[in-house]
C-alpha cells in the first residue's frame, strides 16, 4: 500500500498539471485554498473536537497581513505571504483563551471574535491603516501564476500536515483529548498545551490560504475575505469526506466544490435549494464523510 506521505504529494502534482488543462486558473486556486482550509478544520476539529465557526477570522487576518506588509513596509510578494501566515498565527495566539471554552460556546466564541476582526478593520475611523470598507490594491506585486505555484505548495505543506499530526504522539495525544479531556489530563497529556499548538497550526494554514488569495487577487474588500461562508465551506467540506483522515478534507473539497460550480451555472435558480438538500442527503446518510465507505468496504471483507 502506497503511505499517507506519498499520497498527499499526488494533489500537488495534481493541480500542478490541471492549470494547463483548464483555463480558469481562478477558479482552480480557490479549490486549492478550500483544500488548505479543510484541511485546517480538520486539524482543529477532527483531532480536537474544537469547531471554530469563526475560521474565516484567520483567512482575513492573513489576507490583510500580506496587504499591510506590502504597502507599508514594501516587502516582496513572497515575504508577504509569509507574514500574512504570521498575522494568522498571532492572531491565534491571540485568541488562545477561548480554548477554555467548549462545544457551542466555543463556537460562537470564534463566530464574535471573527465578527470583531471584520468590523475593525472594515471601520472608517481606521482607513489610515487598513482603508476601511473601500478594500486594498496589491496590483503592484500582482503576478497570478506565481500566487498559483504559491497555492500548489501549500496544498502539499498542508497535507503533510495533517499526516504528521496523524501518526505523531502529539496527535495521539489530541485524539485522546477528543475521547476524554479529563482521561487525557490523568494520563499526563498537557490538555490545554496540545489544543493550544493545533490551534496555532490551523490557524497558520488558514493565515497562509488569506495571503495567497490576496496576492492572487490583487484587490478585495473586507466583505470578501471575512466573508463567513467560507468557514461554512470549509467545514461542510471536511466533513463530507471525513475528518480525522489525511485524505478526507481534500476529497471532501474537490467532490463538493466541483458540483458547487456545476449546479451555480447549470441551474443557478435552484442553487440554494439544490445544495442545501445535497448536504442534509450527506449528513443523514454519510455522518462520517465520504472515506467511510471505503472503510466500511474493509471491514465487510474482513
Amino acid at each position: 500500500m502506497v503511505s499517507d506521505g506519498l499520497l498527499v504529494l499526488v494533489p500537488p502534482i495534481g493541480f500542478f498539471i490541471a492549470q494547463f488543462f483548464y483555463n480558469n486558473q481562478l477558479l482552480l486556486l480557490t479549490m486549492m485554498l478550500y483544500v488548505v482550509l479543510a484541511q485546517g478544520i480538520n486539524i482543529i476539529f477532527g483531532f480536537t473536537g474544537y469547531l471554530p465557526f469563526g475560521y474565516v477570522g484567520f483567512f482575513g487576518a492573513g489576507a490583510y497581513g500580506t496587504a499591510l506588509s506590502v504597502i507599508f513596509l514594501h516587502v516582496p510578494a513572497a515575504l508577504a505571504v509569509l507574514l500574512g501566515g504570521v498575522a494568522g498565527v498571532l492572531l491565534g495566539a491571540l485568541l488562545s483563551p477561548l480554548l477554555r471554552l467548549s462545544g457551542a460556546y466555543f463556537a460562537i466564541a470564534s463566530l464574535a471574535a471573527a465578527e470583531a476582526l471584520y468590523y475593525l478593520i472594515s471601520n472608517p475611523q481606521v482607513s489610515a491603516v487598513t482603508n476601511g470598507p473601500y478594500g486594498v490594491n496589491l496590483s503592484s506585486v500582482y503576478n497570478s501564476g506565481a500566487a498559483y505555484i504559491a497555492a500548489v505548495a501549500l496544498v502539499g505543506l498542508a497535507g503533510l500536515c495533517v499526516v504528521w499530526v496523524r501518526r505523531s504522539h502529539f496527535g495521539m495525544s489530541l485524539r485522546a483529548i477528543r475521547a476524554d479531556p479529563l482521561s487525557a489530563r490523568m494520563a499526563g497529556v498537557q490538555v490545554v498545551r496540545a489544543r493550544t499548538y493545533a490551534w496555532l497550526i490551523s490557524s497558520t494554514l488558514a493565515g497562509l490560504a488569506g495571503a495567497i488569495y490576496g496576492w492572487a487577487v490583487s484587490v478585495f474588500y473586507p466583505e470578501a475575505v471575512f466573508d463567513l461562508s467560507i468557514s461554512v465551506f470549509a467545514i461542510v467540506f471536511a466533513l463530507f469526506g471525513g475528518v480525522g483522515t489525511v485524505l478526507g478534507p481534500l476529497l471532501g473539497t474537490i467532490v463538493l466544490f466541483g458540483v458547487y460550480n456545476a449546479i451555480g451555472i447549470s441551474q443557478p435558480q435552484y442553487f440554494q435549494l439544490i445544495y442545501g438538500v445535497l448536504i442534509v442527503l450527506i449528513v443523514l446518510f454519510l455522518p462520517n464523510g465520504l472515506l467511510s465507505i471505503r472503510l466500511r468496504g474493509r471491514s465487510r471483507v474482513k
